[in-house]
């Protein structure tokens, strides 16, 4: 728990809760997108002067980002979801379902937002996309109900540091990068790719040389009755990778992935 976690190309949305002593704005809560968690509860709790949301700098604090989810491909996903988190009433996905609509008198704003966000990871695109869920504060950690956490989204724990990329760079790893972006031709149909930029992909083992068309790689990993994959394993080194990690590194977010971590068992 006192382990900081450095998170490199870090999208996150985050939940805040009013810890003031007075009972009218005790509990409150507050949702947001951030890259850096740390800056951005420390502009919350100094005002809206030194970057705080006018909705925060309103209400006396401190505020205590409670929890926040992450692993998001782009900040754009992260920005959808942010979006929808704060206005479940106007959100097209969220809008239809009853349950959600309204805060029940009896329960706290931290149950209110953890209900839809429940709702929220069960409901697409978001459902396919590999998202993290950390508590920062344990005393809100709260189980999700049964069967209501897809099984290859995970739950951490702890403090986390955003940070800007950094590839390490020895001589062999550097020829290897360089023959893999160099390569113009798919593995998996053998044809060339024109569009390099929009269409090309590679494996999220940085020790595999595989490049390959986006939707030839999306084929050997999607289920009946999908349109979006969840996973898949690398035809040539076969490591297990989560399919938005896939996207990430094509965005650009080559050490986002722990190749230790994505060698996991996925069982779905």
């Amino acid at each position: 728990m006192d382990v900081v976690q450095e998170i490199e190309n870090f999208f996150g949305v985050y939940l805040l809760v009013n810890n003031n002593d007075n009972p009218k704005f005790n509990g409150r809560c507050y949702v947001g997108f951030t890259v850096d968690p740390n800056r951005r509860i420390n502009q919350h709790n100094r005002g809206k002067k030194y970057g705080g949301a006018g909705q925060t700098s309103r209400v006396p604090g401190p505020w205590s980002m409670v929890m926040i989810v992450h692993n998001f491909p782009d900040n754009i996903s992260a920005l959808r979801f942010e979006w929808a988190w704060q206005e479940p009433r106007a959100s097209r996905r969220l809008k239809n379902i009853f349950s959600i609509q309204r805060k029940i008198p009896s329960e706290s704003h931290f149950t209110y937002h953890f209900r839809i966000l429940t709702e929220m990871i069960n409901l697409g695109p978001w459902n396919r996309l590999p998202l993290k869920i950390r508590w920062l504060e344990q005393d809100f950690c709260t189980q999700f109900p049964a069967g209501r956490l897809p099984q290859h989204m995970i739950i951490c724990h702890g403090p986390i540091k955003a940070k800007k990329t950094k590839i390490g760079r020895t001589q062999s790893n550097i020829e290897l990068l360089d023959a893999v972006r160099s390569r113009k031709e798919c593995h998996l149909c053998m044809e060339e790719i024109k569009n390099l930029e929009d269409d090309r992909v590679f494996c999220v083992n940085p020790r595999c040389k595989l490049v390959t068309h986006l939707r030839c790689l999306a084929k050997t990993c999607l289920t009946p009755g999908h349109y979006v994959p969840v996973q898949g394993v690398c035809p040539l080194c076969e490591c297990k990778f989560l399919w938005g990690n896939v996207i990430r590194k094509k965005k650009g977010c080559l050490d986002a992935v722990d190749y230790d971590e994505v060698d996991e068992d996925f069982d779905i």
